[in-house]
Formats: structure tokens, sequence, C-alpha cells
């Protein structure tokens, strides 16, 4: 049902599909899809044109994907090829080993709010504007957008609230920095997750601490006004989210709640709403990401 309610690729219209005879099955955070993969040109724009790229083209796909819940036809990924499912070659290593870019990078703009699209993304450049405010941090492994997480910390209060790091952070003398690396705690930069998963223990902390209910996340819209900013500390620099970043405002019912949800991974996921308040520039041949608070 999900299939037949989106726009379909149809393989047998197209003169330039090949199937490569491998079948897939890949598990999301939330459903889950089967098919096969095969290699096609992809049009992005005129400038930007993938030929021989490898994807999957799905025949099952579970409730998730049904409109009007999945407004979407098809998932973009953005990682390495390391993380792509069969050893395929992701689009944006084929960007950068075709020389398609202009420069070896892509940046993302989220919204909030209805008053505009969702957001943008730009393959081989990003705005200028945010150039002299971007904070460089190194991406850790070869397979996503993670870097390094050394802290959580409630506006100017000392407590870190990322749990287990105080530990690494406490040796970090006898450790050379990539041996810091490996036993730092990672979080992943997500445009295709909708909330902040972390571990259960920090969550729980945190929502303590503003004053919100553990389990199901909601805290009186009244607290927000009184609330500080919480701040991140990814590859030894800070980013902030405001209360109303942090906080998701349901005004037709008057219910606010907490955006983050806890899972039980080690390593945490950034998602949109801390993308929504941070400009992302992602640099594929220097492994780096670039962010910046986002002008309102």
């Amino acid at each position: 049902m999900a299939c037949i309610e989106h726009r379909r690729f149809n393989k047998t219209s197209s003169q330039t599909f090949l199937p490569s005879g491998k079948n897939i099955q890949i598990q999301y955070g939330t459903g889950h899809i089967a098919g096969d993969t095969g290699h096609d040109t992809v049009k992005i724009s005129s400038a930007v044109v993938l030929r021989n790229q490898s994807f999957a083209i799905t025949n099952t796909e579970d409730r998730t994907f049904e409109l009007p819940r999945s407004q979407f036809d098809g998932l973009f990924g953005l990682g390495f090829t390391g993380g792509s499912e069969g050893g395929a070659r992701s689009p944006v290593d084929t960007m950068v080993q075709e020389n398609i870019l202009k420069d070896p990078l892509f940046s993302v703009k989220l919204f909030k709010g209805s008053g505009k699209s969702n957001g943008e993304i730009t393959f081989g450049a990003y705005d200028k504007a945010y150039k002299d405010k971007l904070s460089w941090i190194d991406v850790y492994g070869n397979y996503f957008w993670a870097t390094t997480m050394e802290g959580i910390y409630y506006g100017d209060e000392p407590a870190n609230y990322l749990y287990g790091a105080d530990k690494v952070n406490s040796l970090s003398g006898a450790l050379t920095a990539q041996e810091k690396a490996r036993a730092s705690r990672k979080a992943l930069l997500d445009t295709g997750s909708s909330l902040i998963y972390g571990d259960a223990f920090s969550l729980a902390a945190m929502s303590t601490r503003i004053g919100a209910d553990v389990l199901s996340g909601e805290i009186p819209c009244s607290s927000i006004p009184k609330l500080k900013p919480f701040k991140f500390v990814l590859g030894g620099k800070n980013f902030s989210m405001s209360p109303s970043e942090y906080i998701y405002h349901d005004e037709i019912n008057d219910i606010c709640e907490v955006q983050w949800m806890p899972v039980s991974e080690y390593l945490w996921v950034l998602g949109i709403p801390f993308l929504q308040s941070h400009y992302s520039v992602y640099n594929i041949k220097e492994r780096k990401v670039g962010l910046a608070r986002m002008e309102k």
C-alpha cells in the first residue's frame, strides 16, 4: 500500500538502467524496506548528474511510509560509502570522485515554522554569509557524519549531563588525541531523524533538570521563558540550543514537550531540532563538518 501511494520509478522505462541482481533489506530507526538494487543516471540538477549511480528499488515498504505520514517518494542518503547497504558507492562520494562539484562539500538549512519551505540543500557551495561564523569539527569514522561528543551542559552550570563523559574527560591527559576520540561518546548529525536521540540516563537527567516528565517528555508551556539553553560539546566546541529549540510547542492543543527520545544506542543522533538551530556544511573530501547558529 505504501508503495502504491507514491510516485514510483519504472525501471523498464529507463534506457540506462542496469540491474545488479542483488536483493536488499534495510531496517531504519522507524520502518523497513526490501527490494533489489541497480544502477542508473541520477540527475539532481543540470550541473549535478551522477552516472551509473547505485541505488535501491523497493518492492516492500511497511506502513511507516504510507501517506500522509511520509510525504517523500524516496530517500537520498548523504552518508559515506562505508555506511551504505551492500557496499554501493554513496552519492556524495560519487560527486567527489567524479569531480562533479565546484567544491567537495554540501550545505543544509532546515527551517522551523510554516512560513517557509522545510529547508534547502546546496551541493558544491555554501552560504558565504556564514563563512566567518562556522566552527569546523572533525568527522569520526568512514560511515556517517559523526563526531566526538564531550558533554552536555545546562546554562552556566558545571554539571555534565552526558553519561560517561566525565570519566573520559578525566583521562584526557593520559590519552593521545586519537585514543580520546575512540573512547569518547559519538554524535551523528542526521537530517533524516526527526528528534534528538541519546541514552536514557543522560536524557532523564536533562528532563528532570528542566522539570519535564521523564516518560512523556511533557513540560508546562509556562516554564519555557524561565529555562536556559543546553550546550552540546562536539569535537571540543560548544553548540547551544535555546528552550524554544529543544522544546516543541503544539499551539493548537497548547502542549509542550522536549524534542528528544531515549534509545539504547551508545551513539547519539542530533536530528532535525538541532539542525534547525544550526546551519551545517559538510566537507566530503576533508571529512569535516562546519556548524554555525542559524540566522533568524
